[in-house]
């Protein structure tokens, strides 16, 4: 095979093309994810688009909730040489200024979804603490990831409405991560599926969150008895400014349900300030997005990353978060919301992402059935 465009560049990591992951594992991935948001809540934008160099595919999707309704448009393709093109059908993302600035286009009218926007970031993107998960002696997730929140331009279509799209109200918050991470058609999970404890759970919550002045970053993942394997708290200053990103401790979680799910309507956060002052974060659930209702996050029933669907293939769907056919979907998996929050008197926007699976005992769930009083 060829040296591809990117090796031009002085970004080796081994002693492999850029073409070639460094890991031989299928796992493998390299992917972004972004969201674009009004402050009331009643349009939500989540997109993304990933590459997978040793199943050989690539795929995008976007998906804008309006009402009660999903509209999804994905698209999946042979992986070509170029990694740095980062386009799949009719969608594009172009890196205008690293870390800084980003276009996005959608030429997808036909699917009911379009858009040109531009993503320009508030604050410095940092880096996350590294996630890992085993099921097992297996490794299902060990990834690196940086976060940033931002702002948005441009002009956003859905069907016959179209929405202009202006930094003072639309903000976002978006992700990079590259490692391994289940992706494409399922493994056998034999033993490991077998020997699972039937009482396990997961416990995840991500709010990154855009003030003024400053960005917070909120990561927590934890195991069914409240041990946490992952904790993050970050408040990001400007570029510039010698407070550079300040930590803040090992904070708590309130959230609170809707009575008889799992969906949350809002939190408490309490951090610390390096000499223990809290810092406490107010976060209201807004509307919100279903990851697993044609994102193709799991367990997504109609398509999941990485998945090989044939040369140049586009879809369009659209879901209704009421068809109790889309219960586990809308209930039991990773929900996105526009979360608006205060903290210390200041007003911030951004996402609370969300979910509980299985029992948490801090939580008062005892097993995957129950739900919020």
């Amino acid at each position: 095979m060829p040296p591809i465009p990117a090796d031009e560049y002085p970004l080796h990591q081994a002693p492999y093309s850029l073409a070639h992951a460094a890991s031989s594992d299928r796992n493998f991935y390299d992917r972004c994810y972004l969201n674009a948001h009004d402050r009331s809540g009643e349009v939500f934008l989540i997109t993304g688009l990933g590459q997978y160099p040793n199943l050989g595919v690539t795929d995008a999707f976007a998906c804008i909730r309006r009402g009660d309704l999903q509209h999804t448009i994905r698209m999946s393709d042979a992986l070509g040489p170029d990694r740095m093109n980062q386009q799949v059908g009719p969608y594009r993302i172009e890196v205008l200024d690293p870390l800084k600035e980003l276009r996005l286009t959608c030429d997808g009218d036909e699917w009911g979804i379009s858009f040109d926007l531009h993503w320009r970031g508030s604050f410095p993107a940092v880096d996350e603490s590294p996630h890992l998960l085993r099921n097992g002696s297996k490794v299902m997730l060990d990834a690196q990831r940086f976060a940033q929140v931002g702002t948005w331009e441009g002009v956003l279509r859905v069907h016959d409405e179209e929405f202009i799209v202006s930094p003072d109200t639309w903000v976002g918050t978006r992700d990079r991560s590259w490692g391994i991470r289940p992706v494409g058609e399922p493994e056998p999970e034999a033993r490991f599926a077998q020997e699972r404890p039937a009482d396990g759970g997961f416990y995840w919550v991500y709010v990154p969150l855009r003030f003024e002045e400053f960005a917070l970053v909120f990561i927590a993942q934890e195991d069914a008895n409240g041990h946490r394997t992952l904790n993050d708290a970050l408040r990001v200053w400007p570029e510039g400014d010698p407070r550079g990103v300040e930590t803040l401790g090992y904070p708590k979680y309130d959230i609170r349900y809707r009575s008889g799910t799992r969906i949350p309507t809002g939190a408490t956060i309490t951090a610390f300030e390096a000499d223990g002052t809290p810092v406490v974060v107010e976060v209201e659930a807004l509307g919100h997005v279903a990851l697993s209702a044609g994102c193709g996050y799991g367990p997504d029933p109609q398509w999941t990353h990485g998945v090989w669907r044939g040369r140049n293939w586009v879809e369009g769907a659209t879901y209704d978060l009421n068809d109790p056919s889309n219960l586990i979907a809308t209930h039991y998996s990773i929900l996105d919301h526009v979360g608006r929050a205060q903290c210390n008197g200041a007003e911030g926007w951004g996402l609370f992402e969300h979910s509980t699976a299985g029992r948490h005992t801090p939580s008062g769930f005892a097993d995957f059935t129950s739900v919020a009083p």
